[in-house]
């Protein structure tokens, strides 16, 4: 079982910055592909960016609304993934949530395709607000 919390959301306006963490705990952090999905209002869970786990040599990938702008990484010493957003726009509003997987089909499907599978663990999410 993977727990996984979130830190960093909040206001910033257009044009600015963000981090974003990911804390994870209760699995080899090593050994997980971790993601960034995003969900505005009304609209439904989208993956953002996602890393790879060691076997994967750490291989990242972007939404294309996000490539050049959010930057993927991780420090598995800390068990901490993070997502760095630059050059904001109002279109990146949305509650953030950290997703972890581990086996080989899952990591396929969630790193590579930014599908959904039962075997992610979430984090709660945390809110970012992009406005003036």
């Amino acid at each position: 079982q993977v727990q996984l919390v979130e830190f960093g959301g909040g206001l910033v306006q257009p044009g600015g910055s963000l981090r974003l963490s990911c804390v994870g705990s209760g699995f080899g952090w090593e050994h997980l592909a971790i993601a960034w999905f995003r969900q505005a209002p009304g609209k439904e869970r989208g993956g953002v960016s996602c890393i790879n786990n060691n076997d994967g040599a750490g291989k990242t990938n972007y939404a294309d609304s996000v490539k050049g702008r959010f930057t993927i990484s991780r420090d598995n010493a800390k068990n901490t993934a993070y997502l760095q957003m630059n050059n904001l726009k109002p279109d990146d509003t949305a509650v953030y949530y950290c997703a972890a997987v581990h086996d080989a089909l899952s990591v396929q499907a969630m790193c590579e395709m930014f599908r959904i599978v039962d075997t992610i663990s979430w984090g709660k999410g945390t809110l970012v607000t992009v406005s003036s």
